[in-house]
C-alpha cells in the first residue's frame, strides 16, 4: 500500500515511476549476418522484445565476434557469454554422448532429424549439458553438410589423400580418413585462407556456409554428398539462466520454440535459394551415387565407446 502511495504522489508531483531495469543477454554465434542461425536470433531477439515488453534485450555478436566457436562454449561455463549458437564440432568435448548425430548417412531427410531432435532421444541429449554448467535450449539447423574442392569428387577413391579441413570433431574425422581422404581439423577463421593458399585442398559444410563465405572464389566443385545432417545447438550459461527470474526463463524457452521453426524453414528456404546462386557464380555442382560413400563409413560408430548402439538404431527407427 504505502509503494503505490508513494508512486500516486510521485505521479501528482509530477515525477515518473521509475522503469524496470533491463535484462540484457548477449548471443553469440560463429556465422554471417545473412545465414539461418543469425536471422533467427534476430527473430527471437524479436519475440522476447514483444513478449516481455521491453525488459529483456538480446544483443547478437555475429561472426566469432565473442571467440571461436569452442571459446563461446567455455564461456557460457564461466558466465562471460549468456548464450551461444553452435555447431556440434566442438561440442563432443563437452558431451561425448553428442557424437551420435554426427554419424556420417545417420538421417535420411530434414523430417527425419527434426522428429528426433524434438523427441526425448534429442531433449535427452540436450540435458546432458546440465552437469557442465549449461542449458540446452535448442536444436536449430546449420543444414546438410556436402564437399568443395579443387577437383572433381566422384567417389571415394576421388579422396584418397585428399586435405579435406574438417571441424574439431572426432567422428568427423574418423569418417573422412574411412573415405580415404587426409583430414585436418581447423578452426572456420582459418579456413578461407588455408584453401586460397593451398595449405588444404577442400572443405565440408553446408550449402548456406559455403555460400555466406563465398567460397566459389576458392573452391572449383561442389559435391552434393549430403554425408552428415549438421545442428546448430543452442545453449545458454547456468550462470546467466539462474539469474532470470521464472517468467524471463518462460518468456525465452517460449520464444525459442516459435524463433527454431522459423530457423529451420528459413535454412531450408536458403538451401535452395543458395544452391542456384552458386551455380551462377561458376561452382561445378556435382550429384553422385553416394552408397560407396555410406559403405565405407558404415563402421564409423563402432570406433567410438559414447556412441550407444542401441540410440542409433531408435534413430534410425524413427525413420519408419
Amino acid at each position: 500500500m504505502n509503494r503505490i502511495i508513494a508512486l500516486t504522489a510521485a505521479a501528482l508531483l509530477g515525477f515518473a515511476a521509475p522503469a524496470a531495469a533491463t535484462t540484457v543477454i548477449k548471443a553469440g554465434h560463429g556465422t554471417h549476418t545473412t545465414h539461418p542461425t543469425h536471422l533467427a536470433l534476430v527473430k527471437l531477439a524479436e519475440i522476447v522484445d514483444a513478449k516481455s515488453h521491453g525488459e529483456m534485450k538480446i544483443e547478437i555478436y555475429p561472426d566469432r565476434q565473442l571467440g571461436e566457436e569452442r571459446e563461446m562454449v567455455e564461456g557460457l561455463q564461466l558466465g562471460t557469454v549468456d548464450m551461444a549458437v553452435v555447431s556440434t564440432g566442438p561440442l563432443v568435448a563437452f558431451v561425448p554422448e553428442l557424437g551420435v548425430v554426427d554419424l556420417p548417412f545417420l538421417f535420411k531427410n530434414s523430417q527425419h532429424a527434426y522428429k528426433v531432435f524434438d523427441s526425448e532421444i534429442g531433449q535427452g541429449l540436450l540435458a546432458k549439458f546440465e552437469t557442465r554448467g549449461i542449458v540446452g535450449l535448442a536444436w536449430w539447423e546449420n543444414g546438410w553438410r556436402s564437399l568443395t574442392s579443387k577437383k572433381v569428387v566422384k567417389s571415394p577413391a576421388d579422396l584418397k589423400g585428399m586435405k579435406l579441413r574438417t571441424m574439431q570433431n572426432p567422428v568427423h574425422i574418423a569418417a573422412f580418413k574411412e573415405l580415404g581422404a587426409a583430414p585436418i581439423p581447423m578452426v572456420w577463421g582459418e579456413v578461407f585462407t588455408s584453401l586460397s593458399q593451398g595449405v588444404i585442398d577442400a572443405q565440408e559444410n553446408p550449402v548456406t556456409i559455403i555460400y555466406s563465405n563465398s567460397l566459389w572464389e576458392v573452391q572449383k566443385y561442389l559435391t552434393l554428398t549430403r554425408h552428415v545432417y549438421g545442428p546448430h545447438v543452442a545453449l545458454f550459461s547456468k550462470i546467466a539462466w539462474d539469474r532470470l527470474t521464472p517468467d524471463q526463463q518462460k518468456i525465452l524457452t517460449e520464444a525459442m520454440i516459435e524463433a527454431t521453426a522459423y530457423q529451420r524453414e528459413t535454412s531450408a528456404r536458403l538451401e535452395t535459394e543458395q544452391l542456384k546462386l552458386l551455380a551462377d557464380k561458376g561452382m561445378i555442382i556435382e550429384d553422385v551415387d553416394i552408397v560407396p560413400f555410406q559403405e565405407a563409413t558404415a563402421g564409423t560408430a563402432a570406433a567410438f565407446k559414447n556412441i550407444d548402439p542401441a540410440v542409433v538404431a531408435k534413430i534410425k527407427a524413427a525413420a519408419n
